[in-house]
């Protein structure tokens, strides 16, 4: 393993992913206490600072130890989830839809800000290479984000997104799963699945949505 690299690769990634992170989780705290429940509030969860809310685990140990282990080509973390209790939602089914909504469109917002800092840094002529490619993967981070936790199964975001807009019978099928999602969903991953028929697709049609967005503003820097 070339250690220069792992640096080089930290120093990129390390700031765009502590924003990922902090407000994907802040944005699910925040829309929670708008829905009537304070749980994440009253435990200082809705905030921006990152230490409340990566996980030492999940967010340095796991991805250190799969980036080594596969030299770099497999990589897999998560945060602190952000403490939410649905029954004291002032509508239980249609506003944990919302709350679990707001973590990937934090993403999607940042994914969009990071693509418009490295048009702007481009348009104003900065020509240093390190600053554009941590632009590059602000986006890219973001966008895995987004569409990873949008997938349809508890206790992604998407997950919880299905059960909020199922009938309630088969809403209560699929919250079943939950307590085993985490496994099935790491299963999925390294089977290969989830990048295939999930992550592939929905990445290419957000980064289309992405350049669609940016359009007018890199035609104005050009």
């Amino acid at each position: 393993m070339d250690v220069a690299h792992l640096i080089q690769t930290v120093a990129l990634y390390a700031l765009p992913v502590i924003f990922a992170i902090t407000l994907h989780e802040a944005a699910h705290g925040y829309v929670a206490r708008h829905f009537g429940d304070n749980t994440a509030w009253q435990l200082g969860r809705v905030t921006l600072n990152p230490v409340s809310h990566i996980d030492p685990v999940g967010t340095i140990l796991m991805p250190l130890v799969l980036y080594f282990a596969t030299s770099g080509s497999f990589l897999f973390g998560y945060a602190k989830p952000v403490p939410v209790r649905f029954g004291n939602l002032r509508n239980p089914k249609r506003d944990m839809i919302w709350v679990a909504l707001a973590g990937p469109a934090a993403n999607l917002f940042q994914a969009l800000m990071w693509g418009v800092l490295l048009l702007v840094l481009v348009g104003i002529g900065v020509s240093e290479p390190f600053f554009t490619r941590m632009c590059q993967a602000g986006v890219l981070v973001n966008v895995v984000m987004f569409v990873f936790n949008l997938f349809p199964l508890p206790p992604l975001d998407g997950g919880r997104i299905l059960v909020g807009l199922l009938p309630y019978p088969q809403a209560v099928m699929v919250s079943r799963i939950e307590p085993w999602g985490f496994f099935i969903v790491m299963a999925l991953v390294i089977t290969g699945i989830v990048t295939t028929i999930w992550m592939r697709p929905l990445m290419t049609l957000t980064y289309g949505f992405i350049e669609l967005a940016l359009t007018p503003l890199r035609l104005l820097v050009n």
